[in-house]
């Protein structure tokens, strides 16, 4: 039987719940909802406060990412070098497109290794709310922790490739020989990731808005791989049309990769207005990133995001 409420009508199913919890648990008043929007100030310190369980969960991650695999971690240096060694054999040996090029394997295997940051990020960050939505339906935390430990997972797995490739540019020939600039490239990481977190952090909150969003990276990331002079020296074919030159030039994923290969393959510091673009993307995405998110905070989890 249905109880009343106080005045008389019949009470209903919230009514009941209500009465039930309060029968087992007593006064409610202390618990908090699993969703909201902390002020930002609060929500910096929870994220600092969760920084130890970011980093374990990050850690053990790539401890674990490749046990399904006989070869395990080693698919982590083996992918991207299989697509240097494809690439090179289609556009150096075949199209022939080294041509007037020092060292056109280097520029493939850096172009590779190091787009892959940024392909990960594209789709990572479409995935980082969808893919833990029970977590967020059932605890209280700040969702950015998420796209936090996302990156910070995608970093460490990749750092032992990084080093794989030193090791090629180094050992095939033509071989370079390290230079101070090199010093220079842990710098220039530091930006393209602090890049790459504004980029996760944009899409995870534009695919919880358009969850299409994750269908439409895939032809981005095919776009800008070949847009951004990853494979072959794309300026080479712009130099025609000035507006497309500029385009490329303003490209965040072209101004990185040509640092890099300033650094690592020239031995000669990228030129000022590189370092203003890609300061400006890092600085820029990662801060606006970070407030479209924290604005979207109390929307995570909603069914309609699913």
């Amino acid at each position: 039987m249905s109880t009343q409420r106080h005045d008389g009508r019949p009470a209903s199913r919230t009514d009941e719940f209500r009465s039930a919890v309060h029968d087992a648990y007593g006064d409610a008043s202390h618990l908090t909802s699993v969703t909201g929007r902390p002020g930002l100030g609060s929500y910096i310190r929870q994220l600092w406060q969760r920084r130890h369980f970011i980093w374990w969960q990050s850690r053990s991650r790539v401890v674990t990412s490749n046990d399904d695999s006989r070869l395990g971690a080693f698919w982590l240096i083996l992918r991207p070098l299989l697509d240097a060694t494809f690439y090179w054999l289609v556009f150096g040996v075949l199209l022939q497109l080294d041509r007037g090029m020092s060292n056109y394997v280097a520029f493939v295997i850096i172009g590779v290794f190091m787009f892959q940051f940024t392909g990960a990020a594209l789709t990572g960050g479409t995935r980082t709310i969808s893919s833990n939505m029970s977590l967020t339906r059932a605890f209280q935390f700040p969702r950015m922790a998420l796209p936090i430990a996302d990156l910070l997972f995608d970093v460490l797995q990749r750092m032992l490739a990084v080093g794989v490739m030193f090791v090629l540019v180094l050992v095939i020939p033509p071989h370079e020989t390290p230079e101070w600039t090199w010093l220079l490239v842990p710098v220039v990481l530091v930006l393209h990731i602090l890049m790459n977190f504004g980029i996760m952090l944009l899409l995870a909150r534009a695919s919880t808005l358009f969850p299409d969003v994750s269908r439409f990276m895939q032809f981005v990331t095919r776009i800008l791989m070949y847009g951004s002079g990853v494979i072959f020296p794309i300026t080479r074919f712009t130099d025609r049309y000035p507006v497309l030159h500029d385009i490329i030039e303003m490209n965040p994923v072209f101004v990185v990769l040509t640092m890099y290969r300033d650094l690592i393959i020239d031995g000669v510091m990228p030129s000022a207005a590189h370092w203003v673009t890609l300061g400006a993307y890092a600085v820029g995405l990662s801060v606006v990133g970070f407030f479209v998110f924290w604005l979207g905070e109390e929307s995570y989890g909603r069914d309609q995001y699913r």
